[in-house]
């Protein structure tokens, strides 16, 4: 059983939950180097490699310049550094996982596609909740034919207040000019989800949505700019820095301070004063929704909506078929004990109960897509990229209704995107 020789670009949260996996099949993976300008989270890769030949580098370009060092490269750098580093990767000879979404651009999208099919390469996207026992059941449950034909699937994203107000009002996904619109940044994975379960085109959609809650109208008169400005509220708001030093340090603060776990509470109150995480919530720079709905159309007429709201936690799922319908998610799991409940029209009701590692944030998907990795990398038919280009067109398509207020045909939307044909663009 060979091994495949890891590369890491991008030491950031998601790339060093990865690693960590990774590091644990040792029949499997083997991590030979890591880029990153910041030198604590490159150590904590290296570390975590248990690697004496492991190499280092500040930057993907100067690992890339590099004679090729491995058989894969996962990137895990923020939105607008996807594209250049994969693109490279591609060409360089090297596999790709990457983190989602592909890129804040329809068009580097549609050119990492083309790109990855014109070298043979594989390039596989980070949609961790195709591998959670949980979807993977619902998805076993449709294929079972149980439901008869999908008609309709309503899907919920409750994102968390505190998860909205630490990575979309005060973090790095607050803003579409540094990241990715929500829906895109947030619910791609949604999109991919809805679009695997139908495994049909997406015809058409229409979107609304705002940022209604988290900004200054909504801030309470005496809340200061920031909560290290002597708020005094501070004690009795949700929103509190202050939480990040007390029940917040994991797994929030331990995402965007290195020294989380063994910092004092003075250290960490101290670093609050100045960063972009010690800002009232209704003061801050933040222009990315709080809430947004989608409604979709597939091409054999299934239809469905995604709602993302700040205010509900987990993700919920409802699917109507000729035969019966199944209900499943957080809200039920919490009330009932159960993951899924599957009523058929013929009286019979089915329910089920999935494992899920409660450290594992997404719902146990993270380990599930580093298992399934190293088959998907190694089998002799790879999964199409395609596959993952979907619900990137499906999200942009949203956001842009949104802004409009038009319905998008989705063909039209892509055509749009792709200044030139494939043949031409993969020639350059």
């Amino acid at each position: 059983m060979k091994k495949l020789k890891l590369a890491i670009i991008g030491c950031g949260n998601r790339s060093r939950i990865y690693s960590r996996i990774a590091s644990e099949q040792t029949e499997r993976y083997e991590i030979v180097a890591a880029a990153d300008p910041n030198n604590i989270r490159l150590a904590q890769v290296e570390e975590l490699s248990n690697n004496s030949g492991f190499r280092s580098f500040h930057s993907a370009m100067d690992l890339l310049s590099c004679k090729k060092l491995a058989d894969l490269v996962i990137i895990g750098t923020q939105d607008n550094y996807h594209y250049e580093p994969c693109k490279k990767a591609l060409e360089q000879g090297y596999d790709v996982l990457l983190e989602k979404p592909i890129s804040p651009s329809i068009e580097e999208i549609l050119e990492l596609e083309s790109l990855a099919i014109k070298l043979n390469r594989r390039l596989q996207v980070c949609y961790v909740l195709r591998y959670t026992p949980f979807y993977k059941k619902v998805k076993e449950i449709i294929d079972s034919g149980q439901l008869g034909d999908i008609i309709s699937i309503n899907a919920v994203e409750g994102v968390i207040p505190w998860h909205q107000a630490h990575s979309y009002v005060r973090g790095n996904w607050n803003q579409e000019k540094k990241s990715s619109p929500m829906i895109v940044a947030k619910c791609s994975h949604d999109m991919d989800i809805l679009s695997w379960l139908t495994q049909e085109e997406c015809t058409s959609i229409s979107s609304y949505g705002s940022l209604t809650h988290f900004n200054a109208k909504n801030a309470p008169k005496q809340a200061t700019t920031r909560c290290t400005d002597g708020c005094p509220i501070v004690k009795s708001c949700h929103y509190s820095a202050y939480k990040y030093s007390e029940e917040h340090r994991t797994p929030w603060l331990e995402q965007v301070y290195d020294n989380a776990l063994n910092a004092s509470s003075e250290e960490i109150e101290d670093w609050l004063k100045t960063s972009n995480f010690g800002r009232c919530v209704y003061h801050s720079d933040n222009t990315v929704v709080d809430h947004q709905v989608v409604a979709m159309e597939f091409k054999n007429e299934t239809t469905a909506t995604l709602t993302m709201t700040a205010f509900e936690e987990g993700r919920q799922i409802e699917i109507y078929g000729t035969k019966g319908v199944l209900k499943g998610g957080h809200f039920l799991k919490v009330r009932t004990g159960k993951d899924i409940i599957v009523k058929l029209f013929s009286g019979d009701e089915v329910t089920h109960t999935v494992n899920i590692d409660s450290t594992d944030h997404h719902m146990g998907g993270d380990q599930g897509i580093i298992d399934a990795l190293y088959s998907q990398m190694t089998q002799e038919v790879p999964v199409p990229v395609s596959s993952y280009i979907q619900s990137h067109v499906m999200s942009y398509a949203a956001e842009e209704s949104r802004l409009s207020g038009n319905r998008i045909e989705l063909r039209t939307f892509k055509e749009q995107y792709t200044k030139m044909d494939r043949e031409t663009l993969c020639t350059q």
